[in-house]
């Protein structure tokens, strides 16, 4: 008898978006789909990766930035409405998901 496993990734389409390779700490500029009415656009979000979670068609990528004075975080499943990611810059940091860069100001200047 197939395990729960088997039949989800049976079931699971398979990725056909091109991600870059990118970690946490890097700056990336997510290009989602947005559907008004009849129309659809893109709509960038850049900022920090914090953290990666998922496999598979559930792979998950949560992204800071700072808009306004005000700290703004989202988390795309990167399988569905994403059009492309690009990656801005990559930054060298030494934990795999850094949420003290919440406390960091200015985000884009991690060295």
């Amino acid at each position: 008898m197939p395990g729960m496993d088997d039949l989800i990734r049976a079931v699971e389409p398979e990725a056909a978006l091109e991600i870059p390779e990118f970690e946490p700490g890097d700056i990336i500029r997510v290009y989602e789909r947005i559907s008004e009415g009849t129309r659809e656009r893109l709509q960038p979000f850049e900022g920090v990766v914090l953290r990666r979670s998922g496999g598979g068609a559930r792979k998950m990528v949560t992204v800071r930035k700072i808009a306004a004075g005000v700290g703004v975080e989202r988390t795309f499943p990167l399988h569905h409405k994403i059009e492309r990611i690009e990656v801005v810059r990559r930054n060298s940091i030494r934990q795999a998901r850094p949420y003290w860069l919440r406390r960091v100001t200015r985000l884009h200047k991690i060295g």
